[in-house]
């Protein structure tokens, strides 16, 4: 494989001799960057998008100009920062690390200094804002994970300080969506008028692709969990059928209701005047919203983030009546009860028992990452794996209370072996620097399509990868499974569309200003 600096021509004098590997596909998107137009990159995870940012920041470098590249996290934005290190072909002190942590005076004194910064976006924004930092003489600025950049997030600032100022935009994400509207209001906020998609089965990126296989592995709740679902059950319809009446829900079952018209019901109450009748429908919307998800949380969970659930309703320092009147329900303390006796007889969902089957049967001393939707989940994943002989961590943001130290560590620990299952919350998928694993699995189906791709993409890197995703019988999970088999396939062919719409947008420009010259002529 020829090194990028003979293929990137002049540019490559900016970056350090044999220390990259051009990829056929990397090299044709940057030279479509090299055009100056703003440019929407979609590559999936673990394929070297910041290797095509470390080659069009190399060209702005060459024509003097100043470089910028944002990512949405602090953990993120430091491997950017050793990445520019490693390959750019410029002494230390023209390279920036810029945080919120660092006293304002500090960042602009390295502002003025550098030639190319590497930045958590708020740093960024704040900066602008206050005046200490000016986008004059930056040629490009690179945003990380772009799919944030809509509504009032800090990247829109940015990429509208940018297009004020003529500095060309590139964007990369695994995944910018399926939702046409999301996706238009991305490309409208980074002025995007270039896009380069490439997906793994694409003649360019298929031979860097290890391959992967994907299992999907259907379960029984259990008798157990299903004995106190039914306790739960007629609980909650039973204030379903009073929204119902109300005229505030279509159906009488929540099981029919999906989680977007519940939310709706809230909205619609929020808005009635009457306050006698507003009262009584917001006890029961209260009483279905809380219990539906303590439901969801044991068909598709188990019995301990249930448990656990119930357990912060008790000591909520603030209680509604409804919330009161619903812990003193004969029907939740006898949900509660049973569970707590299955807990000590050793009995779960089907869920926990499934996967420590898979992890011991097909992972043995394999590396694996366990993705789970709740802290309290990934707590009881870690405890059972661990109490079956399986060495296994928990990993969850800093919202959880974790330290950005503390995770640097784990990550550490998982590269170095000390163990070999990671059991992680979002916090996993998206920019840290998780070394390739041999097996993903998913707790739980998630429906959206820009994490189910980010997930996908932590295993078949460098060697053959699964992926196991895990299925609760007649649960939502289900449901999700399939949304998020829909909206994968549609984000791609959304892409495309858009990305033929801006194409012939341009070729139609150009075609234009061609026929005027002839006419003048």
């Amino acid at each position: 494989m020829p090194d990028a600096r003979e293929q990137l021509e002049p540019y490559s004098k900016m970056l350090r001799e044999g220390q990259i590997e051009a990829r056929e596909y990397q090299v044709s998107i940057a030279k479509s960057i090299y055009s100056g137009r703003n440019t929407l990159v979609v590559l999936p995870t673990g394929l070297g998008k910041t290797i095509i940012a470390i080659f069009s920041i190399a060209k702005a470098l060459y024509e003097g100009k100043k470089a910028l590249i944002l990512a949405p996290t602090k953990p993120l934005s430091e491997q950017h920062f050793s990445s520019l290190e490693k390959f750019l072909n410029l002494d230390e002190k023209s390279i920036a690390l810029l945080t919120g942590s660092m006293p304002a005076k500090e960042r602009e004194s390295m502002e003025s200094d550098a030639r190319v910064i590497a930045a958590t976006p708020q740093t960024i924004s704040n900066d602008l804002k206050s005046g200490r930092l000016s986008l004059e003489g930056f040629g490009l600025v690179v945003f990380d994970e772009c799919h944030r950049a809509v509504g009032r997030y800090a990247y829109t600032y940015i990429a509208d300080e940018c297009k004020l100022r003529g500095v060309q935009l590139v964007g990369l994400t695994a995944s910018p969506g399926s939702d046409r509207a999301k996706v238009n209001a991305l490309v409208d906020t980074l002025g995007i008028d270039n896009i380069e998609i490439r997906v793994s089965d694409d003649p360019d990126v298929a031979p860097y692709v290890m391959g992967k296989q994907t299992t999907i592995v259907y379960v029984n709740k259990g008798e157990g969990i299903d004995r106190i679902l039914s306790m739960l059950r007629p609980l909650i319809n039973t204030h379903m059928e009073n929204l119902y009446k109300r005229g505030l829900s279509y159906s009488k079952s929540f099981e029919r209701l999906p989680k977007r018209a519940l939310l709706e019901i809230g909205s619609n109450i929020s808005k009635i005047e009457a306050a006698n009748y507003k009262f009584a429908a917001l006890f029961d919307y209260i009483y279905v919203l809380d219990l539906s998800h303590a439901y969801d949380l044991l068909s598709t969970e188990g019995i301990y983030p249930f448990l656990s659930y119930v357990r912060t309703l008790e000591e909520r320092e603030k209680k509604s009546r409804a919330v009161k009147n619903m812990l003193a329900s004969a029907e939740l303390r006898n949900a509660v009860a049973a569970a707590k006796e299955m807990q000590e007889n050793g009995d779960d969902h089907g869920k926990m028992f499934e996967l420590v089957k898979i992890m011991k049967t097909y992972f043995a001393g394999k590396s694996a990452i366990v993705f789970a939707q709740y802290r309290s989940t990934i707590k009881r994943i870690a405890e059972v794996l661990e109490k079956n002989g399986i060495k296994a961590a928990v990993f969850v943001g800093k919202g959880e209370g974790i330290t950005q130290e503390k995770q640097k560590r784990v990550i550490e620990d998982f590269r170095n072996g000390v163990f070999n299952v990671l059991v992680a919350t979002s916090i996993g998928e998206e920019g840290l620097d998780i070394p390739n694993v041999d097996a993903v699995v998913f707790y739980e189906p998630i429906p959206s399509e820009i994490r189910n791709i980010q997930r996908k993409g932590r295993t078949g890197r460098v060697r053959f990868g699964n992926i196991v995703i895990i299925v609760a019988k007649g649960t939502k999970d289900e449901a999700y499974l399939l949304v998020s088999r829909i909206r994968e396939k549609r984000m791609k062919e959304l892409v495309a569309r858009i990305k033929e719409k801006i194409e012939s947008k341009r070729s139609g420009v150009k075609l234009q200003g061609q026929t005027s010259l002839k006419a003048n002529l």
